[in-house]
């Protein structure tokens, strides 16, 4: 079987699927990875075939102006008034992502399609070529539940309609902003209009994607009234110490004698979101920390978290580190929040405290309170240096958030989640040529 996975997005975008990418090979199957080409090297370690995405939406997330972006998405209007205000700049961007993506799937001709929910065009692509999508979103956010109302809308106490209902209000939204980037390719690629019929949540009219999430029922149990063809897999770990550019990664002499030298430090990073202005989250940080009485490893990350003055002896800075590797080492983690983050610290075993921007780290963040592995979550709008180091002390000071997360963890490790998801795509895969078999003996 010939499979191309499509993502886009930071390192926490990418590291499930080429985890998922390398099972996939691993069972036989022919795999590539459309995604942002700076990954190309990275992907290509692994032996899996990468195709190359446009880079413009990293290097909008890396300007002044994506940090002020990311400022604005911790909620659904929030989301929608921050789209607006870069409108601009996303048409074209979105313009040569589509365009990518169909040229992905020509050079790859795959049999299935598995796709983040950022690549919005994959079941128009997928329906045009005649093959099975699968949607693979690393948090929910595609399939209605009365359970909850979606993470990003007011939580109402107006009972299951309501709930549900919120659902169907963000995949309006989405598909209003989607849809004119839609018509143009169809309007070029797709004349005979085979992919008409397909929308977010389906390849073809009474034909629904199918949805494999990439996260674990210990962390954000699956809601009760899911349909059939929503699965939860459990979480795709990618177990290799390697860095971004492709290298092997190995801890710096300087970095294992931090760690010998004293108690085992809190891990602060926050990837690829340290706001607006790096320098002064880096200095609360650094206040923070010497407040609290503990020994850091702080990540500088895409964010940019750079000290310009002498560093405390309690502190250390890494440009970047494998969290399978670093994670085991600490005392308690704090970040952002992302999917990814989120994982690899609760698979340590790690006390977790999540300081959200927006998306869905304040999602995270309440699952992680929820669960009793952390405190409640502490928004970077309203982080200081007194609140950071409060929360830091409790983190550490909490045995039963230890107690939990180590629950937690036994519970992640119990699942793999790369053969889950390897399964599922494979029974889908047999189920639709069944089906298609049988249709044209008929």
């Amino acid at each position: 079987m010939r499979i191309l996975l499509a993502t886009i997005g930071t390192r926490g975008d990418v590291q499930p699927y080429l985890a998922l990418a390398v099972g996939l090979a691993t069972a036989g199957h022919q795999v590539a990875i459309a995604t942002c080409e700076r990954y190309a090297p990275w992907i290509s370690r692994f032996g899996i075939t990468p195709l190359a995405l446009d880079d413009s939406l990293l290097t909008l997330l890396e300007s002044p102006a994506g940090r002020l972006l990311i400022g604005q998405l911790d909620s659904v209007w929030g989301g929608v008034t921050a789209a607006a205000s870069v409108l601009r700049d996303v048409r074209p961007m979105n313009e040569r992502l589509v365009a990518d993506a169909w040229a992905a799937s020509e050079a790859w001709q795959p049999d299935v399609i598995v796709y983040h929910p950022k690549l919005f065009c994959m079941p128009a692509i997928a329906a045009r070529r005649g093959v099975q999508a699968v949607l693979a979103p690393l948090v929910p956010m595609q399939v209605p539940t009365g359970d909850a109302p979606f993470w990003g809308m007011p939580r109402i106490p107006l009972g299951r309609a309501y709930n549900r209902a919120t659902w169907h209000v963000v995949e309006a939204l989405t598909q209003l902003g989607t849809r004119g980037y839609l018509r143009r390719w169809r309007e070029q690629y797709d004349r005979d209009g085979r992919s008409r019929e397909s929308s977010p949540s389906r390849v073809r009219r009474g034909v629904p994607v199918t949805v494999l999430h990439g996260y674990g029922d210990a962390v954000s149990p699956r809601p009760s009234d899911w349909p059939a063809h929503a699965h939860v897999s459990g979480y795709w770990f990618l177990n290799d110490a390697v860095g971004s550019d492709g290298s092997a990664w190995q801890p710096s002499p300087a970095l294992l004698r931090f760690l010998e030298r004293g108690p085992a430090p809190v891990y602060i990073g926050f990837g690829s979101m340290a706001g607006a202005n790096p320098t002064a989250t880096t200095q609360l940080i650094l206040r923070a920390v010497s407040r609290a009485g503990v020994r850091a490893v702080i990540a500088r990350g895409w964010g940019g978290l750079v000290p310009h003055d002498t560093l405390p002896d309690a502190v250390f800075v890494v440009d970047e580190a494998p969290h399978a590797w670093l994670f085991s080492r600490m005392a308690a983690v704090v970040h952002h929040g992302g999917a990814g983050t989120t994982a690899a610290g609760l698979r340590a075993g790690c006390p977790t405290l999540i300081c959200p921007f927006g998306l869905d780290q304040p999602f995270w963040g309440a699952r992680i309170a929820a669960l009793g592995a952390g405190p409640a979550p502490l928004p970077q709008k309203r982080m200081t240096a007194d609140l950071l180091a409060d929360s830091l002390t409790m983190l550490v000071a909490h045995t039963a958030y230890r107690t939990t997360a180590r629950r937690i963890a036994s519970a992640i490790g119990d699942v793999d989640g790369v053969e889950t998801g390897v399964r599922i795509i494979e029974a889908l895969h047999t189920t639709v040529s069944r089906e298609s078999a049988s249709s044209r003996s008929a």
